[in-house]
């Protein structure tokens, strides 16, 4: 396992003249790459309970400015307050000093103190910006992002980042966080002492566990949570999506809400294939039609007149049929004939 800060490694190649300056960057680095034993176990996921069910979480209040996004819950605990919505919007339900946002506070303050205390952890110099990490825990005394920063899973999906900030984090304009290697955004969680600030136009990930509070300006977006456990979390014109997990990060609590809006567009194309199966059932219906087959045929038999003279005369008999003289008369013999259906 491996950590990679690419502006150190930069400093460490400048001519001779800046040879002291080298040298401390360069062993600043070693020292990195050795302590970093330590972050390598494998840590399990942050149990957040109800907690995961919200984009916006706040001890005190909520307040938002523009057409911000919450995929999730919006929730207030002892606070009551959540202003600006509308013109925000919010995926999920809205929870106001009741029980449920109260219970949601309770799992954030268990997940927060699991968390800070997860070992062993890696010491992280304070600016962020520029490194590559692997999975583990790392700690820092106030964390700053310039930047980019990369978090590499190794392709284990199931990895787990946890930063351990004693202070603040606070991001430059236009920074960003991003996975190679299949990283899962829902195992990244910042513990943060005090606040946390997500500048403008910042593209975030990860769920922000704060003591106090989380102040997102104009543009920035976040795909996870923002959590504060006793401040205000402040909006503007932002996007909270709701992050991809590869893994539960807890047992769900609730059901969806709303319902899907719209109708179904297009028209199925094709036409159906294949012919039908299966053979007729039941006896034929119907009479025969046509006329019958076979011809008759013509015979002459001697009739025998009142002055005893024989007399030809012909006769027409079907087929099938016999004709015979008995006493002077003409008796026809019909043959039955079986026919088989």
């Amino acid at each position: 396992m491996t950590v990679t800060v690419t502006h150190h490694v930069r400093r460490a190649l400048l001519p001779a003249s800046v040879g002291l300056a080298a040298v401390a960057v360069v062993t600043s680095v070693a020292l990195l790459l050795v302590n970093n034993s330590g972050a390598q176990a494998a840590q399990a996921p942050v149990g957040l309970g109800t907690a995961a069910n919200f984009s916006v979480l706040a001890g005190s209040t909520v307040t938002n400015t523009g057409p911000s996004f919450l995929a999730q819950d919006l929730g207030v605990s002892p606070g009551n307050t959540a202003t600006g919505f509308p013109p925000g919007l919010v995926g999920g339900a809205i929870h106001l000093a009741d029980a449920v946002a109260l219970q949601a506070k309770n799992d954030l303050t268990t997940a927060y103190n699991d968390a800070a205390g997860r070992t062993p952890f890696t010491n992280l110099p304070a600016e962020l910006g520029g490194s590559t990490l692997i999975h583990g825990v790392y700690r820092i005394g106030a964390a700053q992002l310039t930047g980019q920063l990369t978090l590499d899973s190794q392709n284990d999906p199931a990895a787990v980042w946890i930063f351990q900030i004693d202070s603040t984090l606070t991001t430059a304009p236009n920074s960003s966080v991003i996975f190679i290697n299949g990283a899962s955004p829902c195992n990244v969680y910042w513990q943060i002492g005090s606040s946390a600030t997500i500048d403008t136009g910042t593209i975030f990930v990860g769920n922000i566990l704060a003591a106090t509070s989380i102040t997102m300006n104009t543009g920035a977006t976040l795909q996870g949570r923002a959590l504060a456990e006793t401040g205000a979390v402040t909006l503007d014109t932002n996007t909270i999506t709701e992050p991809i997990c590869s893994q539960p990060t807890g047992t769900p609590t609730s059901t969806p809400t709303g319902t899907p809006t719209g109708t179904p567009t297009g028209t199925p194309t094709g036409t159906p294939t294949g012919t039908p199966t299966g053979t007729p059932t039941g006896p034929p219906t119907g009479t025969p039609t046509g006329p019958p087959t076979g011809r008759p045929t013509r015979s002459h038999l001697p009739i025998t007149g009142p002055g005893g003279g024989s007399t030809l005369i012909p006769v027409l008999t079907a087929a099938g049929t016999s004709m015979v003289v008995v006493g002077g008369l003409l008796v026809f013999l019909y043959r039955r004939r079986m026919h088989e259906s």
